[in-house]
């Protein structure tokens, strides 16, 4: 029977062994699954096809607990063909759960939507590509398509699919980092110049001290906690600011720890944790920054700030005018363990700052990060070994997607560079990130919505919103390995293209094919897969996209299918037209691949003055946007304030199953987590259902039902529940400022008990 018991004492250790064995044998491929996950990550492997964090290349053991999933999950031995569309309308389709939708197993051939009969059908790959290009040379404007990525797409398939809208003629690039680091980007760009972190993962054994901010590593990048806990054991003091009580963060057994795997022993990890109220994180870091400049400005770092910054005397003016209340009142943390965590950062020689969602889906994101990135400039916390900033990202490439071009807003460095091989002006005019893309397909301005990857529809925000946009669109072509939500926001054409799996071999014209990954330490390494593709009608993501553009474009002036025929080649455009990645194909034969130069971890500023940027921004007046803020006074009965996250049986939309063991849940999703002196307040019990409803000034309902309360160790005025399932509660307009991310950590909502289930007597006769 599903149920909630408490969480375990510890992370990690045999529970997670348990969980990685039960993942193998259930993806009906044990004995090859067990193949793979030796070859994870491995020099001559492949690329896990889950997290972004780097690897260490040491050990026969290079993977976790979610790595194994996402591996077993994509090398199954279930598949989704012509006989499955053909026993289930698309109609039918819609009312199967998420999980149950991608657990059908592997696409294995091209299908095509038929509207008149709700169906998809077989279509031949030349058919589909004849379709995609009539489709799109037809347009009245090539800003009318959106060509949508994944962070799972490799370097090559994400250089071709830019060139090609480039060639095409639009910067309508909208991508899964619009809804999740883009706040990180703006943040660091406009402060020190470089859009990623600074560090690499070796200043992990350097650091003194890491800071952690609204990160959930245990779940979302549990090979960051092997880093964390050697870093731990070593004497660094890991200082946690999260909203919830996480158990990961708390105490973690590695499973490659005989110790910790079979008995109870776990390292501890935070040496301090603290749990800020939602969008609070700016107000303790004002905090941290007040405590050094007031009461410990020994700490600072003149010369650093005299050579390398500016504004600093702006800075210190606004962190002077902020007071000690206000600090307090926003950030629901008391004074003295505000100044308990500034001490460790302002007394520590060498100190890297981590954060995730936690910080970048709020109204205030960029200024937040920008405080972080204050506090690292006053104290000299960069470009040395153990120091800066680590923006930790989700999917294995999504910061490689970036390099490669996938960007609304290119920079004119980069369309220059871009353009020189080919003697063409590309379009200047900026395109359309995720917001404006389903803004655009939503209001009839937008045609064709073609996704290379991803699941657009469970990973945007307003479901309803986004539902209906996608739905609107004339075509709608989804490159897929499983079958998923998007595939079913059809109303008009619609084709689902099945993709190789990152396990697969690449076998094309020149032989089997290696693709290259940025991890989130900028290091790019070559994949290789191993296994038979599990159809043949499987191509590769990068022969894909090259039939697009060679059947829309032609090839008198790129050769797409030379380039789809051997990836060299195209590494060797790559090249010429990428800034950093000169000799390409010799530089991924190394072991571990290669980094990609850091100007900021470098002590060099590509921002317009020349230096790294301190800004001196005031505490927000308010932490929720515009859309809500109005609704919210007209309210009065208790706003409680949600934020959406994952469960630890998921990684982004994908759920592998039913279960979140860190926080103790059987069996189910809706459940919201709760402060109990906030259920108490309300009149609500512990399992309770209720129903929770979105505050917003739009004159649209949003609601969702029947989720059970479950108290947790969150803060007053605060509730937690899972996503996909509370994206119908965030509005379209609820997004950050300066990054278009949607606040799914702070949407306004009211809980109100769920109706009494109507009963009937049934009586046979």
């Amino acid at each position: 029977m599903s149920s909630h018991t408490d969480k375990p004492s510890k992370a990690g250790g045999f529970s997670s062994l348990q969980s990685t064995l039960k993942q193998v044998l259930r993806s009906q491929k044990t004995r090859q699954n067990i193949k793979n996950l030796l070859r994870v990550n491995q020099t001559d492997g492949f690329d896990c096809p889950g997290c972004a964090w780097g690897d260490n290349k040491q050990g026969a053991f290079q993977f976790c607990e979610n790595g194994a999933k996402a591996v077993a999950w994509e090398s199954t031995g279930k598949t989704v063909g012509a006989e499955f569309f053909a026993a289930h309308s698309v109609r039918q389709l819609a009312t199967q759960s998420d999980y149950w939708l991608e657990y059908q197993g592997r696409l294995t051939e091209p299908m095509r939507y038929n509207r008149a009969t709700d169906h998809y059908e077989p279509i031949s790959w030349d058919e589909a590509m004849m379709l995609i290009a009539d489709k799109l040379k037809g347009l009245a404007s090539p800003d009318e398509a959106e060509f949508y990525t994944s962070g799972r797409a490799s370097n090559e398939a994400s250089y071709l699919y830019q060139l090609m809208g480039r060639f095409f003629g639009t910067n309508n690039f909208p991508d899964c980092s619009n809804m999740c680091h883009e706040a990180s980007g703006v943040g660091l760009l406009g402060s020190v110049g470089v859009g990623k972190g600074t560090v690499v993962l070796d200043d992990f054994d350097a650091a003194k001290a890491i800071f952690v901010f609204g990160q959930n590593p245990g779940t979302n990048h549990p090979r960051m906690m092997n880093a964390l806990r050697k870093a731990a054991r070593h004497g660094c003091k890991i200082v946690t600011f999260n909203n919830l009580k996480e158990v990961a963060l708390e105490k973690f057994a590695s499973p490659q720890s005989p110790m910790e795997l079979l008995t109870p022993a776990a390292t501890t990890i935070s040496h301090q944790y603290l749990t800020p109220r939602l969008g609070g994180d700016m107000a303790a870091l004002r905090g941290m920054a007040k405590y050094i400049l007031e009461e410990a400005p020994q700490c600072l770092d003149p010369a650093f700030i005299e050579r390398h910054t500016l504004h600093f005397a702006d800075y210190a003016a606004a962190v002077k005018a902020t007071g000690w209340d206000e600090i307090e009142a926003q950030s629901g943390l008391a004074r003295a363990a505000i100044v308990q965590a500034a001490r460790v950062f302002a007394h520590s020689s060498a100190v890297i700052s981590c954060w995730a969602m936690g910080i970048t889906q709020h109204k205030h994101s960029v200024d937040t990060i920008r405080e972080i990135v204050n506090l690292h400039l006053m104290c000299g916390q960069l470009g040395k070994p153990g120091a800066g900033l680590c923006p930790v990202r989700g999917h294995s490439n999504v910061q490689g997607n970036r390099t490669m071009g996938i960007n609304e807003k290119p920079s004119e460095a980069f369309l220059a560079r871009l353009e020189r091989p080919f003697g063409v002006v590309f379009n200047r005019a900026r395109g359309h990130n995720v917001y404006e893309a389903l803004k655009a397909l939503h209001a009839g301005q937008s045609k064709v919505l073609i996704c290379l990857g991803g699941n657009l529809a469970a990973a945007a925000p307003d479901t309803d919103f986004t539902y209906e946009a996608m739905r609107r669109s004339e075509l709608n072509v989804q490159i897929s390995t499983k079958l998923n939500r998007s595939h079913l926001m059809v109303s008009h054409d619609a084709l689902i293209l099945p993709c190789l799996g990152r396990t697969e071999l690449d076998q094309q014209l020149a032989g089997v094919q290696k693709i290259t990954v940025e991890d989130t330490f900028s290091m790019v390494h070559a994949s290789t897969g191993m296994n038979e593709p599990v159809s043949p009608l499987c191509l590769s993501e990068t022969d894909i996209v090259a039939r697009m553009a060679h059947a829309t474009l032609g090839s008198s002036r790129v050769d797409w299918l030379a380039l789809r025929d051997d990836y060299r080649r195209l590494r060797d455009l790559i090249a010429v037209t990428i800034a950093g990645f000169e000799e390409f194909n010799a530089r991924i034969e190394q072991p571990c691949g290669f980094h990609l130069e850091n100007a900021a971890a470098q002590l060099r500023w590509n921002t317009p003055s020349g230096h790294a940027e301190f800004l001196a921004s005031r505490l927000p007046d308010s932490i929720l946007p515009a859309c809500t803020q109005e609704a919210e006074r007209l309210i009065d009965q208790p706003i409680l304030l949600l934020q959406s996250l994952r469960s630890h049986d998921q990684y982004n939309t994908t759920v592998y199953g039913m279960d979140d063991r860190y926080r103790g849940i059987k069996g189910r999703r809706n459940v919201v987590f709760m402060n109990a002196e906030d259920a108490r307040r309300l009149g609500l019990a512990e399992e309770q259902p209720v129903d929770l409803e979105a505050i917003c000034n739009d004159g649209r309902e949003r609601k969702v039902t029947g989720f059970n309360v479950i108290f947790y160790d969150i803060p007053q005025g605060n509730l937690a529940a899972y996503y996909p399932e509370t994206n119908p509660l965030v509005p379209i307009e609820s997004i950050g400022e300066g990054s278009f991310t949607p606040t799914s950590k702070s949407i306004p909502v009211r809980v109100t008990p769920s109706a009494p289930v109507a009963t009937s007597l049934a009586v046979n006769l």
